[in-house]
């Protein structure tokens, strides 16, 4: 287990990020994502995975009645918010998380130095 690992096992944190009566932004260690639960309605995540010191952050998901109400942007912004308070180093391979960073560039300090090319 690296020190990146190490750390994310403190376990799972609750945080700031709300979207407007749709549920608030878990970190759950253990499965390695951001969660979402608003209502009965599945889960909404951004998954990610390590490699060595890196942080790759795999995939986002909302169903598809949650779509478009900022979902995805509060997973995505409470998962960069979290990669920078552990000193994360990410790779987005998930387009919505590069996006998103595209558009946020107070994040783009972030992203990993190999992939940014």
């Amino acid at each position: 287990m690296n020190a990146n690992e190490q750390r994310s096992r403190a376990g799972a944190s609750r945080l700031a990020s709300q979207t407007e009566g749709l549920g608030t932004v878990t970190h759950d260690v253990i499965s390695r994502r951001f969660e979402v639960r608003a209502g009965n309605h599945p889960l909404a995540f951004l998954s990610y995975s390590f490699d060595g010191d890196r942080v790759i952050f795999e995939h986002t998901f909302v169903p598809t009645a949650l779509r478009g109400k900022g979902i995805a942007a509060n997973l995505v912004r409470a998962a960069l918010e979290e990669a920078r308070q552990r000193r994360w180093k990410i790779v987005p391979r998930c387009s919505y998380v590069a996006g998103f960073i595209n558009r946020n560039l107070q994040f783009a300090d972030l992203v990993a130095q190999e992939a940014r090319t």
